[in-house]
């Protein structure tokens, strides 16, 4: 399965912002500083989260974005969807041209496999993850620990360290 950055920045994206956005609306701007991801690659993934209906902006002193849903109403599957990433094990992207126009010999395996990766991924909601222990702990220490040297540079999309 070819899960680019865009799939996982954007799952732990919306993790960080279901876990700190349980009190108040959460900036951009912080999740990048935890999750060490560029703000304008984080303003992208949001755009399309919000078209998706599962984040909302709030405006004015305060503001920042929360989820539009409860996180038990949110699965991992649908984050991926949502920015316009794929859950595809084959070489083909599922078109069954893989071998000169034609499916190749273990096509319907890796058909197979996409769909029980989709399948348990839609199983996992943001709040089963917020439930675990480890992902608790690790949101504790981001909290705690200085932002790393550099970061402002990547926060504001510059790519010079």
């Amino acid at each position: 399965m070819r899960l680019t950055t865009k799939g996982r920045y954007a799952v732990t994206a919306m993790l960080d912002l279901a876990y700190h956005g349980e009190k108040k609306p959460v900036t951009l701007t912080d999740i990048a500083k935890r999750q060490n991801i560029s703000l304008s690659y984080l303003e992208q993934l949001f755009a399309r989260l919000r078209r998706a209906g599962m984040v909302e902006g709030v405006r004015g002193p305060g503001g920042g974005y929360q989820l539009s849903r409860d996180p038990a109403q949110i699965n991992v599957a649908e984050i991926i969807t949502a920015v316009d990433e794929t859950i595809d094990s084959t070489r083909c992207g599922g078109k069954g041209n893989c071998q000169n126009s034609h499916p190749c010999l273990t096509h319907d395996l890796w058909m197979g496999l996409s769909e029980q990766i989709r399948l348990y991924l839609s199983t996992i909601s943001l709040s089963d993850l917020l439930q675990r222990k480890n992902v608790r702990q690790v949101a504790e220490r981001q909290d705690k620990q200085p932002p790393a040297p550099g970061l402002d540079l990547l926060i504001r999309g510059e790519t010079r360290l």
